[in-house]
């Protein structure tokens, strides 16, 4: 399924690419919007003055450079704010893409052997959704599947109440509240798209270290709370009772896996410790496999009443308190920036794009570029949802960014394609000659079967990095999570996810209060969920095979790529972001050509770049 939208500007004419001029002094025409109509401007873009990210509102020094740290966190309030009532409707992107790929069929293929046509207009992005059905897809009733721990399975009593609500919103204010709340909306997200102290700032310029604003995040600033302790309480080693009950369960002994996880149920909590949470989520993960429910828990999940709004209020707490993958975003965005420099059109094929949140800080940053922005096109690839809209996900993320481009008058054109990624074609792509090409895939490769999974003819892993090295990308920005829970020895794999996922609970016990609702809502939803799939899932089922990052290099050498040196200055300010604005634990390093990114020593993600040779 492929989508194409683009948003065209003027761009400056060739003499005035070689001045350095304020971005306050460029005429830019109103931008407009191709797509089977023309969309006009509903706000000016923002005044663009100063350059500094220094804090201070006087400067203008075009030597400082600034990454526009918080323009993930403005891109996912710009989102809550315009689209939460659409959200709401909408199950998470992350659940459906996974779900989809994990029982590799989607309700489409059971009734027809090759995609439809679909219509290219921005009104067919809504679904039309009958009275009788659920938004998102699902139709009234309860999900079929097992429940583990007895939990009833709560659903809105009625599913239309979401549309109604719509309409009485409308009904009631009227086109003159309507417009106030624009207005106001509009007068927000401005406020929250520029960063505290400055205006605009570009990514033309040298990446060296400057100071700059410190990062709001809910960083715990001083100790957890403990819970006292209970004298009549048994004292247990969750970790010791763990692994017993993981080899009763490889040994298929019944008694014993019911003695351990009773004893395990009563000693673990959702909103324990980091330890209490971890085994709590494990024992739904061991019992899943026990009673050979996991693909069946794994996929309800997907369809369960959790919504694109909450996994998106979740992941924004997330990245407010962890670093990764803002600092993933900063590292591949300034090196984009770099290889960018001067040149009138960069094209960005992006492996995984989900929400597209790493983007709206390349497009805020380019926007202020001397000399104007480049044209920008991004190709935007996922897996496809379920339904028959196998592409919509990845065509509303295409609309999201286009929004955001013409607020900052920056030329762009979005092209969607949802399909298996080792089934992508270079026709796919449409790759001109003339323009600087990046092939972006942030931890997502992960998700591609490897040469392990049963019934693979070929690796669909080195089909896709043999499809990179086919396209010629000036640069291949590549990001891994760090992980060695993929071989295919139950016990093997559990004792390594043991000691991966322990790292991440006890993160979130130093940054995030314990009663935090979306870091409950986070790790059950996305940790809990991929530790079902780690551990109750096999074969084809199993889509969680992360490899280390020296696994990969190795993968990336033998597919015909070589890695690009580390730039210092990058590496210098993102250490100094992360020691000033997040918890003393987290590190961030650079092991050969790699930056990895980690807790307490221990590397949860790495990034490099890559050229081929």
């Amino acid at each position: 399924m492929n989508t194409l939208l683009q948003l065209q500007c003027p761009t400056p004419v060739d003499n005035m690419l070689r001045k350095t001029i304020s971005p306050g002094d460029r005429q830019l025409e109103t931008p407009q919007l191709v797509y089977s109509q023309m969309v006009r401007h509903k706000t000016p873009p923002p005044e663009k003055k100063g350059w500094c990210s220094c804090g201070c509102t006087e400067c203008n020094d075009p030597t400082v450079p600034h990454d526009y740290f918080d323009a993930v966190l403005d891109y996912i309030n710009d989102m809550l704010m315009g689209e939460e009532d659409d959200l709401i409707n909408k199950s998470s992107m992350y659940h459906d893409c996974s779900a989809l790929q994990a029982t590799e069929k989607s309700f489409y293929d059971v009734i027809a052997q090759k995609q439809p046509t679909f219509p290219s207009s921005i009104e067919a992005l809504d679904l039309n959704l009958s009275s009788n059905q659920c938004p998102g897809g699902h139709f009234v009733g309860n999900p079929t599947g097992v429940s583990l721990r007895g939990k009833k399975n709560r659903q809105p009593s009625e599913c239309g109440g979401f549309e109604q609500h719509r309409s009485n919103k409308h009904l009631a204010g009227g086109r003159r509240e309507e417009e106030l709340m624009d207005t106001e909306i509009t007068a927000k997200i401005d406020k929250l798209l520029l960063c505290p102290g400055s205006k605009e700032v570009g990514l033309h310029d040298e990446l060296a270290c400057c100071p700059f604003d410190n990062p709001a995040n809910p960083l715990i600033k001083g100790k957890q709370r403990r819970k006292r302790n209970d004298p009549n309480k048994e004292i247990v080693d969750l970790k010791s009772l763990l692994t017993q009950c993981a080899q009763a369960v490889s040994s298929n002994n019944t008694p014993r896996v019911e003695t351990f996880l009773k004893k395990i149920r009563n000693h673990s909590s959702p909103r324990g410790d980091s330890e209490e949470r971890m085994a709590h989520y494990f024992a739904d993960a061991l019992e899943a496999r026990f009673l050979g429910t996991g693909m069946d828990l794994y996929a309800n999940l997907a369809s369960s009443k959790i919504t694109a709004s909450d996994i998106v209020k979740a992941y924004q707490v997330y990245v407010s308190a962890c670093p990764f993958k803002k600092m993933s975003n900063i590292y591949a965005n300034k090196m984009i920036g770099n290889l960018a420099r001067g040149s009138p059109k960069l094209h960005i094929i992006d492996f995984g794009i989900l929400y597209g949140f790493q983007w709206p800080c390349l497009i805020q940053g380019l926007s202020a570029r001397p000399g104007g922005p480049p044209s920008i096109r991004i190709t935007g690839i996922d897996f496809p949802q379920s339904g028959f809209r196998p592409a919509e996900r990845v065509e509303e993320t295409g609309n999201r960014l286009a929004e955001y481009c013409k607020r900052f008058n920056v030329p762009f054109e979005y092209h969607a394609i949802a399909k298996q990624w080792d089934s992508v074609t270079i026709e796919d792509l449409k790759i001109n000659k003339d323009e600087i090409l990046v092939v972006n895939c942030l931890y997502r490769l992960r998700n591609v079967p490897d040469e392990t999974v049963l019934g693979a003819m070929e690796c669909p892993r080195e089909s896709v990095l043999k499809l990179i090295r086919t396209i010629k990308p000036h640069m291949f920005l590549h990001g891994v999570v760090n992980g060695n829970y993929n071989t295919p020895f139950f016990l093997t794999r559990f004792r390594e996810a043991y000691f991966n996922f322990s790292v991440l609970f006890d993160m979130f016990e130093a940054a995030l209060h314990r009663e935090d609702e979306e870091r409950l809502l986070f790790e059950k939803e996305v940790i809990g969920r991929e530790l079902i799939n780690v551990i109750a899932c096999e074969g084809t089922k199993r889509i969680e095979r992360p490899e280390t990052y020296k696994q990969w290099q190795t993968r990336n050498e033998r597919a015909g790529f070589v890695a690009m040196p580390m730039n210092r200055d990058i590496m210098k300010e993102v250490r100094a972001k992360v020691k000033i604005g997040f918890h003393k634990d987290f590190m961030v390093d650079d092991d050969g050509h790699w930056m990895v990114q980690g807790w307490k020593g221990r590397v949860i993600y790495a990034i490099s770049s890559w050229k081929i040779t």
